[in-house]
This record gives C-alpha cells, sequence and structure tokens, in this order.
C-alpha cells in the first residue's frame, strides 16, 4: 500500500514563502517520477512540479517559474516544493503525486497515487 502524505500547508501573506513536504511510504522511492499539483475552488486541477528520481530533472509551471522549486531526498523518501513570493492567485489545495515511471509529465492522469492534500492561503 503506497501512502502520500503532505506536510506544510497554512495561512501567508503575499510576498512570504512556505515549503511543503510529501512523504512518501512506498518500498523503492528513488525511481519514480514526484510531482505536485494544485487545485483552487472551481478551478481545474492545475501542475505545478515535478522532478525526476534519477537525474534530478525538473518541470515547472510557467505560472510558478522563478518562485517555485522542487527538490527531493531519497534517502528520507520526501519531495518538496518551496514556495516563495507567494501570491493570492497560488492559494489553492496542494497535492503530491507519484508516477511509477521515471519520465517526467504535467499530466495528472499519469500519476499512480496521490497524497490527501494541504492547503495553502495566501491573502493580501
Amino acid at each position: 500500500q503506497v501512502q502520500l502524505v503532505e506536510s506544510g500547508g497554512g495561512l501567508v501573506q503575499t510576498g512570504g514563502s512556505l515549503r511543503l513536504s510529501c512523504a512518501a511510504h512506498i518500498g523503492i522511492f528513488s525511481i519514480y517520477a514526484m510531482g505536485w499539483f494544485r487545485q483552487a475552488p472551481g478551478n481545474e486541477r492545475e501542475f505545478v512540479a515535478a522532478i525526476n528520481g534519477i537525474t534530478d530533472g525538473t518541470l515547472t509551471a510557467e505560472a510558478v517559474k522563478g518562485r517555485f522549486t522542487i527538490s527531493r531526498d531519497n534517502a528520507k523518501n520526501t519531495v518538496y516544493l518551496q514556495m516563495n513570493n507567494l501570491k493570492p492567485e497560488d492559494t489553492a489545495v496542494y497535492y503530491c503525486a507519484l508516477r511509477r515511471a521515471t519520465q517526467l509529465t504535467r499530466s495528472g492522469n499519469l500519476y499512480d497515487y496521490w497524497g490527501q492534500g494541504t492547503q495553502v492561503t495566501v491573502f493580501a
């Protein structure tokens, strides 16, 4: 049974920072691609960033490029999302996801496991 547990969400003022963590309870973590997605009320789920388990190569959505950074620590089975210069439009529930493959993708349909989500609220 694979379990992904997010943490680190919260309430932050515009311009502030948060770091999200996602701990993966899985036997082998290092070879799999990991992604972060978000969903705001009334909106569809949106890709944020993804990271390759072997090369540490990344993909980042244009909306957050230069402000958000995805990273991972394979020794801790954990992926992170460092979010800087937060804006009200970043307000959403953030989900981490695991893909049982190494290739990166922005398509949520290609991820196999999802966390329960963590709320991020940015106020002006």
